[in-house]
């Protein structure tokens, strides 16, 4: 059953944050302070949600990427009950998705919690004093990507470039219950 994300932080600055990559190294929004936008995308290997719209996210990172827009992915999911959400899985899905953007495994799942991440994917877009200005669906077909009508992802990116209010109609997205460890 699909779950959806609540919009409740809007115009809340950015949770920091310092998490190891697929690449060894560790990232911090910090890190990405040149970029205009930093877009957070709570995702993993085995969602279905996530798998239909992969490729689509990873277009969007190139078309952007020198516009100064950065993406992030961040998987929290539990790979002890889920072992396809593992960092050894997340390598492979990064190569078998040519993945342009760090990929951060929150183990812990502290960062998920302190974001309020509910699904995969869940997107958050901050603008350059990183204030909370999306947090919604990448589009309107997460199935079929020639019946998208409204690239909404895209268009809030857009916004933020363009020094304009990103619009406050924001559908959540839905995907997949983030894997929470059971204590």
């Amino acid at each position: 059953m699909p779950v959806a994300n609540n919009q409740l932080n809007l115009n809340s600055s950015i949770i920091n944050f310092r998490l190891p990559s697929i690449d060894g190294r560790e990232y911090s929004p910090e890190d990405f302070s040149d970029y205009k936008v930093l877009v957070i995308i709570f995702m993993c290997n085995h969602c279905p949600y996530v798998q239909a719209v992969i490729s689509r996210i990873v277009r969007l990172q190139r078309e952007y990427e020198e516009r100064g827009v950065k993406f992030i992915g961040i998987n929290s999911n539990d790979s002890k009950e889920y072992p396809e959400d593992t960092t050894e899985k997340m390598k492979i899905y990064y190569e078998k998705w040519k993945m342009n953007f760090p990929y951060l495994r929150d183990k812990s799942q502290e960062v998920a919690r302190q974001y309020d991440a509910v699904c995969t994917p869940d997107i958050y877009v901050y603008d350059k004093k990183r204030i909370l200005k999306y947090r919604g669906r990448l589009d309107d077909n997460w199935k079929d990507e020639s019946l998208v009508t409204r690239q909404e992802l895209k268009e809030a990116i857009e916004s933020i470039l363009e020094d304009r209010e990103v619009s406050s109609e924001q559908n959540p997205s839905m995907g997949c219950s983030i894997k929470w460890i059971k204590n």
